[in-house]
């Protein structure tokens, strides 16, 4: 079993940064890929990021990438979503989410562990 807990979440203007953070805790971390995920009110789950264990590979949406940065630190069993230049349309609840697979997917279905999730409110 795996649990996952967000921080880092909160009110800010356009513009501003965030840091999320996930941490993991139940089970060893190999061979997992750990992925951000989003929803904001009357919209479906959206994939942000993900991250394989190992820190070699990472993998953005189209509407974060070069915006947002995903990271983990091994030592900490602790993924980091960094936010800049923030807009209104990223309002939403951030959820990490495990995925104990070799392979990568962006679809929130692929991914058995999940939090309880951070609101993101950006305000223009």
């Amino acid at each position: 079993q795996v649990q996952l807990v967000e921080s880092g979440g909160g009110l800010v203007q356009a513009g501003d940064s965030l840091r999320l953070s996930c941490a993991a805790s139940g089970r060893t971390f190999d061979n997992y890929w750990m992925a951000w995920f989003r929803q904001a009110p009357g919209k479906e789950r959206e994939f942000v990021a993900a991250i394989r264990w190992s820190g070699d590979r990472t993998f953005y949406s189209d509407s974060v990438r070069g915006r947002f940065t995903i990271s983990g630190n091994n030592a900490k069993n602790t993924v980091y979503l960094q936010m800049n230049s923030l807009k209104p349309e990223d309002t939403a609840v951030y959820s990490c989410a495990a995925r104990y697979e070799y392979t990568y997917s962006n679809y929130a279905r692929d991914y058995l562990y999940w939090g309880q999730g951070t609101q993101v409110t950006v305000s223009s």
